[in-house]
């Protein structure tokens, strides 16, 4: 079972709601248009590398931590879309897999 795809938006929904605080004021706080935390928070907008160097910088964490929740959402994303035909699809064999002669062997 694939695990659940959550979008960096809901952990800054979270983020706001504790502090009580608007898109609007976060977005006037970072200096960037109101629709790019709003489309965020949404779910209908990627955190782009500006955007998580403005909330690492406005939430005190890395800016790795806003790219990270991103990038393990499309990740899960993609899984869930073509996961399993990429399962299907060939691998290089691994170093240790040869027979006797020095021939890779075929997964079974």
């Amino acid at each position: 079972m694939a695990r659940s795809a959550i979008h960096p938006g809901e952990h800054l929904a979270e983020q706001l709601e504790a502090l009580d605080m608007s898109a609007a004021e976060l977005s006037r706080k970072l200096r960037v248009p109101a629709n790019r935390i709003t489309e965020i928070l949404n779910g209908q907008r990627a955190v782009t590398g500006d955007t998580a160097l403005r909330l690492g910088h406005f939430f005190h964490t890395s800016p790795g931590f806003w790219l990270n929740l991103q990038s393990i959402f499309d990740l899960r994303i993609a899984e869930q879309k073509s996961g399993e035909a990429i399962k299907s699809l060939p691998t290089l064999p691994r170093a240790g897999n040869k027979n006797r002669d020095g021939e890779h062997l075929q997964p079974a």
